[in-house]
């Protein structure tokens, strides 16, 4: 980047050294950034005069940055080996990026999708990006997500999940599934027995310490987790998934916030089941993962929070990310009829 600088004249001041280089804002090098971008040419510039007198090995990774990849990515799910980067542009690739010194978390936040602009390189046989990313604070409603998850499959479908550039223009062959053994069949009638026995403890819990909003979400949960096959409200006891189930919708509608009433912390819901605190957590963060469950998760959201919760009512119209309920009535009326949004807010302004 030093290099590119010399060469282009992008920064006015006088910068003597790499190492002073790197220490200009990152809003400076940004701009270095987009210049050699516009010029990669000068990647094999630099490979040829070497002045920073790398090795033969080095200068291969540096020219191989000639097949980087830059623009916006949606950063849409977190791997055991690495990120997932979705293009914004069409068709959808699909990168598995790794971070460098620091986590993305720590970099663009937890909750994701993130909206964000960085560089993607190669570097020999994995994909980084190149040290500057920029996140876009900006929250998705449930209709964004389903269209992310859906571009996420079809360039799964395509490609993979691209972890090298650049990228091969093999189709990807179709995996052999492997020979499953067929799970055990358990009776209907066992699942129903253990579900009502869960629904139960779940609705006398509610009644005594929440309310009836509670109840309902829970029961729909305890539900969806029986209509799993096999059903993994078969395996443990009754009292530690009724705990994790409040856990979950409590912990996506922050029960903890004394501001509310109801609210009670997470870990009197498990001493209410004569249950461990790390049982009750361990059976939140199994649900969590297997449905995919984030806090403010407009599919979990009580019914009087759901005003109140902007990931309900974030769209994309025309291209722009926008609070729906500020569009008119006649966009709200399709996004309504899309099922993209729980009511029609024009219907409802007296009440805001």
């Amino acid at each position: 980047m030093f290099f590119v600088s010399q060469r282009l004249k992008v920064i006015p001041d006088k910068i003597a050294s790499p190492d002073e280089f790197a220490a200009l804002s990152p809003q400076v090098r940004l701009k270095v950034r987009d210049a050699l971008n516009a010029n990669l040419a000068l990647i094999e510039s630099f490979a040829d005069e070497n002045p920073a007198h790398l090795s033969d090995d080095e200068l291969d990774i540096v020219r191989s940055w000639r097949h980087l990849v830059a623009g916006k990515f949606y950063a849409f799910r977190e791997l055991q080996k690495y990120n997932v980067f979705l293009s914004s542009t069409e068709p959808v690739m699909a990168y598995g990026v790794l971070a460098l010194s620091q986590p993305f978390e720590d970099l663009i936040g937890p909750h994701l999708p993130v909206l964000t602009q960085t560089v993607l390189l190669p570097f020999k046989d994995k994909i980084i990006y190149d040290g500057l990313i920029t996140g876009y604070r900006i929250a998705f409603g449930p209709g964004i997500r389903r269209s992310l998850n859906e571009s996420f499959k079809e360039a799964k479908s395509r490609h993979g999940i691209i972890t090298s550039l650049p990228i091969s223009s093999k189709p990807i062959q179709p995996k052999t599934p492997k020979a499953k053994h067929p799970p055990k069949a358990v009776a209907k009638e066992q699942t129903g027995e253990a579900v009502a026995t869960i629904v139960g403890l779940i609705e006398q819990f509610c009644r005594d310490h929440l309310n009836e909003e509670y109840a309902v979400l829970c029961r729909k949960l305890a539900e969806k987790l029986a209509r799993k096959r096999p059903s993994p409200l078969m395996k443990g006891k009754p009292a530690t998934w009724a705990s994790g189930i409040i856990r979950t919708i409590g912990w996506v509608n922050f029960l903890h916030d004394k501001s509310q009433t109801p609210h009670m912390r997470l870990s009197d819901i498990d001493a209410g089941f004569g249950i461990s605190e790390s049982s009750g957590a361990a059976k939140l963060a199994a649900i969590r993962q297997m449905f995919r469950i984030h806090q403010l998760d407009p599919n979990w959201t009580l019914p009087s929070r759901m005003e109140d919760n902007p990931m309900v009512w974030m769209l994309q119209i025309n291209g722009l990310m926008m609070d729906v309920r500020l569009a008119p009535r006649e966009v709200q009326v399709i996004a309504f009829n899309k099922g993209l949004i729980p009511y029609i807010p024009a219907d409802r302004q007296e009440g805001w």
